[in-house]
Order: C-alpha cells, then structure tokens, then sequence
C-alpha cells in the first residue's frame, strides 16, 4: 500500500529547498518549470511540479501568482522513525538543522530509542528517530 507523499508549495524557491532535501536524503529529483508545463502564471523558470523519489520522498511546486506561498505545516512534523540507521538518522537530522532550528534535540528517550525534532531552513518540522543497535 502506498505510503501519503508530502507536497509542498514554496514561494519561489522550490528548486533550491528540492535541491537540498536531495543533498540531504539522496535519490533523484525532477523539476519540471511553468515553461515546461506551457503555464504562464507565473514566472517561467518557476517549479510547477518537483519530485524527489528515494529513501524519503518528497513533492514540492512553487506557488502561482496568487496561491498561498509559504509552507506553514503548523501542527505537523514529518516522521522518519526508523527509517534509517543511526549514523544516517544522525546525518539527517544535523544536515537539516543547518540554517533551521532545532526544536527538540536527537537523545535517548526513556523508552530506549533516539528521536529529536528539527525545523529546516524552509520551515518544514521533521521528527527523526532511531533504535540503537
């Protein structure tokens, strides 16, 4: 069964944020811009359609001339609870915290597993988690 896809409209800088969760996640990434889609509204080399496929994935477009712009996803953290390992659950965890905030630190919880919350330079939260070996 296949799993919810996020997708994000972004106020102009979707390549850029596409770019880096793909620095940050690896996998492939397509970017499609307005041009590409024969859309003009908005500017040409805008994303109308981004996709990242690979260990997480992730949609992103840029908004057109008068959508809502800018990820607010109050109230909502993008899980990776034992998604990976923790040598890479902790590369994630302190690639996305570059430029963002962290909310709650990566450590040990009482119930034996790691987990932490992070807010990217794009504003989207991500809670990431691991069981140590």
């Amino acid at each position: 069964m296949p799993a919810p896809v996020p997708y994000v409209h972004f106020g102009g800088d979707a390549a850029e944020a596409l770019r880096f969760y793909r620095s940050v996640f690896g996998g492939d990434l397509q970017l499609h811009t307005f041009s590409d889609f024969g859309r003009d509204d908005g500017d040409a080399d805008l994303i109308a359609h981004g996709e990242l496929r690979g260990a997480v994935d992730l949609f992103g477009a840029d908004a057109a001339a008068g959508e809502d712009v800018a990820p607010r996803p109050a109230g909502i953290l993008l899980a990776l609870l034992g998604a990976a390992d923790e040598p890479t659950s902790r590369a994630w965890f302190d690639a996305l915290a570059a430029g963002g905030t962290v909310v709650d630190p990566l450590q040990l919880r009482g119930w034996g597993d790691y987990d932490g919350q992070v807010r990217d330079r794009f504003g989207l939260t991500w809670l990431i988690g691991f069981t140590p070996a």
